[in-house]
């Protein structure tokens, strides 16, 4: 009876290590596409703030004639929010008939 016990032992434990190999590597490759898809998010959703950033000061400027002089004039007037703990705008006017140079940093990181 001992010669099959023995036998059994062997078996299971490959029977064991492929499943489990099988499930982490599934699991790598899930967090993986995970977080891929949050660094894309992440990137469409700062396009996203610098669009509409651009789309105010277009409006602003066919609406009164001149580019707003501040970011905070676009916020006061035109409704521009954002999350400003993970967001920032680099707002450069230039003159109130050139359109002025916006850059959109994420906090912590590099455009």
């Amino acid at each position: 009876m001992n010669r099959f016990s023995d036998r059994q032992r062997r078996r299971s434990l490959p029977g064991f290590l492929l499943p489990l190999v099988l499930f982490l590597v599934i699991f790598f490759f899930a967090f993986q596409g995970i977080s891929s898809i949050s660094d894309t998010t992440a990137q469409k959703e700062m396009e996203g703030l610098e669009q509409a950033v651009y789309r105010d000061i277009v409006h602003c400027y066919a609406a009164e004639g001149y580019y707003p002089s501040s970011i905070d004039y676009l916020k006061e007037h035109y409704g521009l929010t954002w999350n400003e703990e993970r967001y920032w705008i680099d707002y450069q006017p230039i003159a109130s008939n050139l359109m002025p140079d916006v850059t959109v940093v994420k906090h912590g990181g590099v455009k």
